[in-house]
């Protein structure tokens, strides 16, 4: 395994490394923080039910993204009755 390359994108760090097979997932999650990232800066805040249906991905990968911003401090998760509500937290 080797790192092949190292991007930055409206602060979403991409790591995308090469094994035999090919890209690992942190490239796909790096994807799609992406445009999480860019939804949520274009609409506001959002619930799960409609980010998935909106960006028509996974909603494993999804959650995984979502984890990975919120980590990073750039979205807010809260309970909302039986789905959660996203929201975008401009940093810098």
């Amino acid at each position: 395994m080797s790192i092949h390359r190292v991007t930055t994108f409206l602060g979403v760090l991409t790591v995308e490394v090469l094994t035999k097979g090919g890209r690992v997932m942190i490239t796909e999650l790096g994807i799609v923080a992406g445009d999480i990232w860019h939804t949520l800066d274009q609409h506001g805040e959002s619930t799960l039910s409609s980010l998935v249906e909106s960006l028509d991905k996974p909603r494993d990968i999804i959650l995984m993204s979502l984890g990975w911003l919120a980590r990073e401090g750039y979205v807010s998760l809260r309970a909302e009755g039986s789905d959660y509500r996203v929201s975008f937290l401009h940093k810098g």
